[in-house]
């Protein structure tokens, strides 16, 4: 880091890491002017839940724009819903605000320790996707810092194919200030929950994709440990809002939190603990459906009350989240494919959420597509990297692709072969940042970056 520009008062050297425990030595700048500090910075990175390498900044240029303090509202129309904040607003803090004033965000990934500017970064999906697709649907205009120090509105209207670029572009088209968007009104801040035991992996699939023409939320966790034929039972979570009839009175109040020591061995997460953790988790679900009205961070954020629980990993290798979605042409085939391929190849998956998306949105790297999506937590070692190879051939074969914002380990020629977006993306990329000076630790390793002050080639 000899070869960085001087930098502001505030500036620290720090240790950072994706969620997964990957990390890298990098100043972090940090202010409420995100526009005067952007320029030093490769990256903008807001509360750092992305799995992987995506808000690292490259070795080359290890400086990264913390967005965190410009965290202002600045308008809000209860006719329309629509409102305008700064990027570093988290998600947490805008549920604490508008959710008892009878609001929510249209899309909410499964933790709310994120922040706008880090939403349409990522173009983030939920539980919703199938009727609501992705954060970005919902976006009407950012106010974008590009490479040569501009500060644009963008919009559909305004640099359309910028802003295209922009919604799950991975900060690599600009430092995103601002985000405006339509909130939601909801009928009550409660939750009317209908859950079902589902004894096979074929019999989970079936209700999950038929739950999502009855319900606006599905979800399901699904057993990889299990022995045999019971390999995939799972429970399946399908939601919408209680209506005010349904709704107790009160406003939810805020789960407590614990917060994990940086303290847990290496072995802690590992297949004799988490095939009883699963056993347990399977039969608590003890009537094969309950219906009932949840709170609201229960049912979109339940590892949220855990703080840090990434931590029970370790340190020494982490761990790595690998999420595709499969199209939906033979998508629960698919689905029950890659499972069975994950341990034939000898993979222990310690958690497996699916979820049934929908159509696939307009940001030119977005994530889902209309099919099925799997989220599989793996801990890191020797043996990952030959994992997320066959998985993500097999993935290719199927026609499917990857989530960028939970990626460590895909190499170049896999993402190419999954993402036919990938040229016109780095077309318009190039065009606002010629010099690519806005870069991450993942486009260097996906998209070969070139070290800072080597002239830049021509796309792919």
């Amino acid at each position: 880091m000899s070869d960085l520009p001087p930098l502001p008062p505030g500036a620290a050297r720090v240790h950072l890491e994706g969620w997964g425990r990957h990390g890298a030595e990098a100043v972090e700048l940090r202010g409420e002017d995100l526009a005067a500090l952007a320029p030093l910075a490769a990256i903008s990175r807001g509360l750092g839940r992305s799995y992987g390498d995506a808000s690292l900044p490259p070795a080359d240029h290890a400086v990264a724009l913390r967005t965190t303090l410009a965290d202002r509202l600045i308008s809000f129309d209860p006719s329309t819903g629509e409102l305008e904040a700064e990027s570093g607003l988290s998600l947490w803090e805008l549920n604490r605000l508008f959710l008892r004033r009878g609001w929510f965000t249209p899309v909410t990934p499964g933790t709310a320790s994120v922040t706008l500017g880090g939403m349409v970064a990522s173009d983030v999906h939920g539980k919703s996707h199938h009727c609501d697709g992705t954060f970005g649907a919902h976006v009407t205009a950012l106010t974008l810092q590009v490479a040569d120090g501009r500060v644009l509105r963008v919009s559909r209207q305004e640099h359309p194919e910028l802003f295209a670029a922009t919604i799950g572009g991975m900060g690599l088209t600009g430092h995103i200030l601002t985000v405006r968007f339509r909130m939601r009104q909801i009928p009550s801040p409660w939750i009317r929950k209908h859950s079902e035991r589902l004894p096979s992996l074929d019999r989970f699939l079936d209700r999950l994709l038929e739950t999502a023409h009855e319900w606006p939320m599905t979800v399901g966790w699904v057993d990889c440990l299990a022995p045999g034929d019971q390999m995939g039972r799972g429970v399946l979570d399908c939601g919408r809002w209680a209506t005010a009839d349904e709704a107790p009175r009160r406003v939810p109040k805020l789960k407590p939190r614990i917060t994990v020591p940086d303290l847990a061995p290496d072995w802690l997460v590992n297949k004799p603990l988490m095939r009883i953790f699963n056993w347990l988790y399977y039969w608590k679900h003890l009537p094969r459906t309950i219906d009932g009205v949840v709170h609201p961070e229960t049912f979109f954020y339940p590892l949220d009350v855990i703080r840090m629980w990434n931590r029970m990993y370790g340190r020494t290798g982490g761990f790595t989240q690998y999420q595709c979605v499969l199209p939906s042409d033979g998508a629960k085939a698919s689905a029950a494919g890659l499972l069975h391929l994950l341990r034939r190849e000898g993979g222990a998956c310690f958690l497996c959420v699916i979820k049934d998306c929908g159509p696939e949105g307009e940001g030119l790297l977005s994530f889902p597509l209309a099919g099925i999506s799997l989220a599989i937590d793996l801990r890191v070692d020797h043996d990952t990297q030959r994992l997320v190879d066959r998985m993500n051939e097999y993935v290719i074969e199927k026609g499917g692709r990857i989530y960028l914002s939970k990626d460590s380990f895909t190499r170049p020629h896999h993402f190419r072969a999954m993402e036919p977006r990938l040229d016109r993306f780095l077309e318009i990329r190039r065009a606002w940042d010629p010099e690519l000076k806005l870069r991450s630790a993942l486009s260097k390793r996906l998209f070969g970056d070139p070290p800072r002050g080597v002239p830049v080639g021509p796309p792919g």
